[in-house]
């Protein structure tokens, strides 16, 4: 289903009327441009980049480990590589449809936006101390070639004697000492829906939640049985007044991205504004 809005009025009447199957809970995404962006993380929107996930990962860990002292799973690592714009298999979800409303038109506001709501099955939502979220986040550390190698058709039994599935074993142990070696095969295949410890001041600010994308997974832009997809198209008209709407109800960018930098370009701008 689609449909089209031109005011935040017109959002929440759209969330408002939304058939929720049991079972299913809502979340939102914006797209400032509705012809570009297609539902797949950054990672997977450039092939060297998802060759050498594994580099960009260390890389970044290697140059600056004290930003990641307070993560306690290649998880939060992964959230915190994120929000930092490195490319990783996340994509970004909301709570709050107002918050997926901003990303929608405060950004490229010369293009077509649009949010996307998704409807998940509980079945696939996870938090994120989950075992099953560890073995695909961990995925990320193992080398392009040891991904390639990994085949989710072997039974379990030898699938987890395999030596890429040994290095992920050892990888997971480190953040759960506990951890058995026993993966499911299909699990690293599986797309998740994660809702993060608000640890980080983004994502709180945000309602952040994440996608978590295994291995060769696919998200088709009309949606799946686990993941019920609907879009509400905004022209880039309309763009304009609604941020404004937004503002008058503290969604900017000082609330959006909680810095004291952003907290001074949006008091510098509101006086400017009031000069005029």
């Amino acid at each position: 289903m689609s449909s089209s809005i031109t005011s935040v009025e017109g959002l929440i009447r759209t969330v408002s009327k939304l058939h929720v199957e049991p079972g299913e809970l809502v979340f939102y995404r914006g797209h400032s441009n509705r012809a570009a962006f297609k539902l797949k993380p950054s990672l997977y929107r450039d092939e060297e980049w998802r060759k050498n996930e594994h580099l960009l990962v260390n890389d970044l860990l290697s140059s600056n480990p004290s930003d990641f002292r307070e993560d306690r799973s290649m998880f939060e690592k992964l959230v915190r590589m994120q929000h930092h714009w490195l490319p990783t298999r996340l994509l970004d979800l909301t709570s709050n449809p107002l918050m997926a409303l901003y990303f929608a038109c405060c950004e490229s506001p010369s293009v077509a936006g649009e949010v996307v709501i998704f409807k998940i099955k509980r079945a696939r939502i996870k938090y994120s101390d989950s075992d099953t979220v560890s073995c695909i986040a961990n995925v990320a550390r193992l080398t392009g070639k040891e991904r390639l190698s990994i085949d989710t058709n072997l039974p379990r039994k030898r699938f987890n004697r395999t030596p890429p599935i040994g290095r992920l074993h050892h990888f997971i142990k480190e953040e759960k000492p506990y951890f058995t070696d026993v993966i499911v095969p299909k699990d690293l295949n599986k797309i998740l829906c994660v809702r993060p410890r608000m640890s980080n001041l983004r994502i709180a600010s945000q309602s952040g939640a994440f996608l978590l994308f295994g291995i060769e997974a696919e998200l088709p832009e009309t949606g799946s049985t686990d993941f019920g997809v609907e879009r509400v198209a905004i022209s880039a008209s309309a763009k304009r007044k609604i941020c404004g709407e937004l503002e008058s109800l503290n969604i900017h960018r000082g609330t959006v991205y909680p810095n004291i930098e952003n907290s001074a370009l949006v008091i510098k701008e509101h006086y400017r504004a009031a000069k005029k």
